[in-house]
């Protein structure tokens, strides 16, 4: 099938407010009872990296794209998890130059009203400064921290379909050399027990979209949420547009989560 140089798909944006916002997760207790800030619904055109108009480099644009098959067909339970997290830390040797990785979470997502967690609709990156300083120190101890602090490090999400080849929902990404220092908004985020920080992303026009059409399982994403040598970090979103509609599978993916030693 011919792939379409651009495509049209619908994000929801953050908003500005005079007051600091939340993502307020389990109220009262209650698993899944999510409180979210006000969105802004836009309508965006998305490049297609599969052709040479949308090409990515890690470096600059802080997020690219890699053929990397798994020996992982079931990631249900927790036996495949030392065996992925060795292909991850195999992959981000080879693509980004890491010296040592750690993987410390893994989601998987699944765009069913039923699932658990469902792909995630808001245009964000995933750690603020002060939140990635704290995370470090949560994985590392204080002392380990501060001595990883001493050099470059970085948080990198990759991220991979399930199943089936994406038809709905797919990950894009916004090239950082088009977001504003401004575009970007510190929201909390506040779970029963500790609280965490997310960066939302403010709608700008000049914002230039990226995404890899059809992504298949034998495919990964990997971008950066967090760098301390100042490499951008990336907003990113699942995109509503659909490719074929004939296709009924729903999107299903594994998102996991590193910290990188360069």
């Amino acid at each position: 099938k011919e792939f379409l140089m651009t495509q049209t798909g619908t994000v929801n944006y953050h908003v500005h407010k005079p007051f600091r916002q939340a993502f307020e997760i389990d109220v009262d207790g209650i698993a899944g009872n999510l409180i979210e800030p006000e969105f802004s619904a836009a309508k965006i055109a998305v490049k297609d990296q599969r052709n040479c108009e949308a090409a990515t480099d890690f470096a600059e644009d802080g997020f690219a794209f890699a053929n990397s098959p798994t020996a992982i067909f079931d990631f249900k339970g927790g036996n495949w998890q030392s065996r992925y997290d060795a292909e991850l830390a195999d992959l981000l040797k080879q693509e980004v130059g890491a010296t040592e990785v750690i993987t410390f979470d893994h989601t998987v997502r699944i765009d069913d009203p039923q699932a658990k967690r469902r792909p995630a609709r808001h245009v964000h990156s995933d750690y603020s400064r002060e939140g990635a300083e704290r995370r470090l120190v949560d994985i590392l101890g204080p002392g380990q921290a501060d001595e990883w602090a001493q050099g470059h490090y970085a948080f990198i999400n990759v991220w991979r379909p399930i199943a089936n080849p994406i038809n709905s929902a797919p990950l894009g990404f916004v090239r950082p050399s088009t977001v504003k220092e401004a575009d970007w908004i510190v929201i909390d985020l506040i779970y029963p027990d500790r609280k965490g920080q997310v960066m939302g992303l403010a709608k700008d026009d000049a914002h230039e979209w990226v995404y890899r059409s059809r992504m298949t399982p034998d495919e990964v994403a990997f971008f950066n949420i967090y760098d301390n040598s100042g490499r951008p970090c990336v907003g990113h979103s699942a995109i509503d547009l659909v490719e074929d509609p004939t296709v009924t599978a729903p999107r299903q993916s594994i998102e996991s989560r590193t910290l990188v030693r360069y």
